[in-house]
């Protein structure tokens, strides 16, 4: 398919495209200009809020390094940087059914 340049376009199809690109830039302002309006808004009102010393420990800790084998990340990322990385589909499929079947019988007792 050959695309042609713009004096090869009809001017029915030119109107039609700039005249959605304007509807879409318009409407992408007005977004932009709720969104700005609701922010100030808040930041206006002025309400304190406080988190429990509960809810603070429900946050999700921080992750160490200690969690990530570098070694292996390093090793998989030199792989697949070569080419040589193959994908174990049918460990991934054992997997994801055996997950799923986990998650089943969670939902069912």
């Amino acid at each position: 398919m050959k695309i042609g340049q713009p004096s090869d376009i009809p001017s029915s199809v030119t109107s039609t495209v700039s005249g959605a690109a304007q509807k879409a830039a318009q409407s992408s302002s007005a977004s932009t200009a709720a969104t700005n309006s609701a922010a100030e808004g808040t930041r206006s009102a002025g309400v304190a809020v406080t988190v429990s010393t509960l809810a603070r420990s429900l946050e999700k800790p921080e992750r160490s390094d200690a969690d990530v084998d570098t070694q292996k990340v390093a090793s998989v990322k030199a792989a697949i940087e070569d080419g040589t990385y193959v994908v174990n589909a049918e460990a991934i499929a054992d997997q994801l059914l055996s997950n799923a079947q986990e998650m089943l019988n969670r939902t069912t007792r």
